[in-house]
C-alpha cells in the first residue's frame, strides 16, 4: 500500500514537473524581431550645447503664481526660435495659457489622424541646502565628462530639445509627413498642467482633432535595475496611476494633560488608531492588468526559477506576489498605494489638543476610483474609532487613473518597433507610470497614449530624478534625437504596418 502511494506521489510530481516545463517552454519570447536601423548622423556636440543653453534658464513653475519666472520662459521661447529656424519656418506656432507652446506641422494627407509628441518646459526647484552637493551649479548648464548637467537636462528639456532637433533635421532633409504632427510643450507640468497641457488638449478637442497616438515623458530604458534580464529593458508606459489626497480630522474634548480621557479617546489616540488601520489594510495587490502584461512579457527573457515561476503563476502566483510586494516599485505596480504624509496635532506639552489632522496620499491603480477609495477609507475610520464624529474629505486637484492603451494595437507596435530599431538588443515591455504626466489631459482625444522617455538609467541614476546632480549622457541625448527622428518618419505615415 505504501509502495503504491509512493509511486503515485512520484508520478504526480513528474506530471507537475512536465506541466511546469511545458508551460515555461511554450511561453516564448514576445520581443519583436526587427533589424537595427542605420545610425542617423547627429551633431552631438552642437546638440549638447543647445540643450545646455536651455538648462541655464530657470523655468521653475508655481501652482499659485502663473507669472513666476515669466522672463525665463520667454527667454526659452526666444532660444527655441533662434536655434531651430527651420522648425519655426515650417510649423505653425501658438502660445497657449501665456507660456505653453503648440506646434503644428501639416501633413500631406489631412484625413489621416495626427500624432502628438509632448514634453514640458518647466522644472522643479532645487531642494534648499542641497546646492553644495551638486558636481556643477544646478543651472549652469555645463557639458562636462560626457554629460549635460543641470536641472531639466533629463526632466524634461532633454525630450523637448531632442524632438525639435529631430524635426529640424527632417525638415532640412526635405521630409514631408503624411499625418499632421503636433508638438505640445506645457509650462506647468510639475504643478499639474492645468494652465498648459489641459488647455492645449481642450483647444484640440474644440477643433475636432482626434489623435492617432500621443507620446510623452515616462518610463525609461533601465540598465541593471530590473532583476533577471541582463539586457537593458525599456518599459513603455501604457497607463498612468491616478492621484488622490485625503484629509482626516479628528475632534475630541481639549483639556489638561494631568486629567486625560480614558484610553484611546484623545484626538491623537483616535487619529493614530485610524491611521494604523488605513496603513495596515491597504487596497489588495494583484498580478493583473498592466502588471500581468509586463511580467508575461519579461518572463521568457529570464532564466532559472524566476522564469519558471513567472510562467506558471497559476501555481507560484502567491509566492511571486509576496516577493513583489516587498519591493517599493513592484508593489506600486500591483496596487493602489497608501502613503501617510502629514500629521498635525497639539501645540503645548501639557495640553490635550481638541483636534488632530492627517493627510493621506493614494496613487490609484487603473480600475480603482477616487470615490471608491474615499468611501473605503471613511468606513475604515468609522469602524476603528467607533464614531462618526470625524471629518474626511478629498483635496482638490486629484485625478482618476488613465485608460489603459491596448498592447495589441498598431500604435504600441510602432513604439515597440522603434525602440528595438534604435536601441538594438533592448527588451521592450508594457509598464505602468507611477507618477503624473501632462499626457493624462489628452485621454478624451486619443485612445493610444504612451509614457516613455528613451533615457538610459542605471541604479545610481534614479535618485537624480528631481534630485541632485541631474544629468544626461551626450551619447544618450543623441539617441533621443535618433529615436524621435525614426518615430516621426514611421509614425507620420498614413498607413501603419
Amino acid at each position: 500500500m505504501l509502495k503504491k502511494l509512493a509511486w503515485s506521489v512520484l508520478a504526480l510530481l513528474l506530471v507537475l514537473v512536465a506541466v511546469l516545463a511545458l508551460n515555461t517552454v511554450r511561453k516564448g519570447s514576445r520581443q519583436l524581431d526587427v533589424p537595427p536601423v542605420p545610425v542617423v548622423a547627429v551633431d552631438e556636440a552642437g546638440a549638447a550645447q543647445r540643450l545646455a543653453e536651455a538648462v541655464r534658464l530657470r523655468t521653475i513653475s508655481s501652482r499659485d503664481d502663473a507669472e513666476l519666472n515669466a522672463d525665463q520662459f520667454k527667454q526659452l521661447h526666444a532660444l527655441l526660435q533662434a536655434k531651430f529656424p527651420k522648425v519655426h519656418a515650417a510649423l505653425k506656432r501658438e502660445v497657449v495659457g501665456n507660456f505653453s507652446l503648440l506646434y503644428t506641422w501639416p501633413g500631406s494627407k489631412p484625413d489621416a489622424q495626427p500624432i502628438l509628441l509632448m514634453a514640458h518646459q518647466d522644472v522643479v526647484p532645487i531642494a534648499p541646502g542641497t546646492e553644495k552637493n551638486w558636481q556643477t551649479e544646478p543651472f549652469a548648464g555645463q557639458v562636462k565628462d560626457g554629460f549635460v548637467w543641470g536641472r531639466g537636462a533629463w526632466d524634461d528639456k532633454g525630450n523637448l530639445m531632442a524632438q525639435l532637433e529631430a524635426l529640424e533635421m527632417l525638415i532640412a532633409s526635405g521630409y514631408q509627413p503624411e499625418r499632421t504632427v503636433y508638438l505640445a510643450f506645457g509650462a506647468d507640468e510639475e504643478v499639474g498642467g492645468h494652465r498648459g497641457a489641459e488647455k492645449i488638449a481642450a483647444l484640440l478637442k474644440e477643433r475636432k482633432v482626434r489623435l492617432d497616438f500621443v507620446i510623452d515623458e515616462g518610463l525609461l530604458i533601465t540598465e541593471g535595475i530590473m532583476p533577471g534580464p541582463k539586457a537593458p529593458a525599456a518599459l513603455i508606459g501604457v497607463a498612468e496611476k491616478g492621484y488622490l489626497t485625503v484629509v482626516l480630522k479628528m475632534a475630541a474634548t481639549p483639556g489638561h494633560s494631568s486629567m486625560p480621557p480614558p484610553k484611546g479617546q484623545s484626538a491623537i489616540a483616535m487619529l493614530s488608531a485610524a491611521l494604523k488601520r488605513i496603513d495596515d489594510e491597504q487596497l489588495p495587490a494583484g498580478i493583473r492588468g498592466v502588471a500581468a502584461d509586463m511580467f508575461a512579457t519579461i518572463a521568457p527573457e529570464m532564466s532559472g526559477f524566476s522564469r519558471v515561476a513567472l510562467s506558471n503563476l497559476w501555481l507560484f502566483g502567491p509566492i511571486v506576489q509576496k516577493q513583489l510586494e516587498n519591493g517599493a516599485g513592484t508593489n506600486a505596480v500591483m496596487r493602489t498605494t497608501t502613503a501617510l504624509t502629514i500629521v498635525n496635532a497639539g501645540n503645548k506639552e501639557n495640553v490635550l489638543p481638541g483636534n488632530a489632522e492627517a493627510t493621506v496620499n493614494f496613487r490609484l491603480l487603473p480600475g480603482d476610483t477616487k470615490d471608491m477609495v474615499v468611501e473605503r477609507t471613511r468606513a475604515l475610520v468609522a469602524d476603528t474609532t467607533k464614531t462618526d464624529k470625524f471629518e474626511l474629505f478629498a483635496l482638490p486637484g486629484g485625478s482618476e487613473a488613465s485608460k489603459v492603451t491596448p498592447v495589441d494595437s498598431a500604435q504600441y507596435a510602432l513604439i515597440n518597433r522603434t525602440v528595438r530599431e534604435v536601441f538594438p538588443g533592448t527588451l521592450v515591455a508594457p509598464g505602468l507610470m507611477l507618477g503624473a504626466t501632462d499626457s493624462i489631459h489628452f485621454s478624451d482625444i486619443s485612445d493610444h497614449i504612451f509614457k516613455f522617455s528613451p533615457v538610459r538609467a542605471g541604479p545610481e541614476d534614479l535618485s537624480r530624478f528631481h534630485g541632485t546632480n541631474e544629468r544626461i549622457a551626450v551619447s544618450n541625448y543623441a539617441e533621443l534625437i535618433r529615436f524621435y527622428h525614426r518615430l516621426v518618419t514611421q509614425g507620420a505615415k498614413a498607413t501603419q504596418p
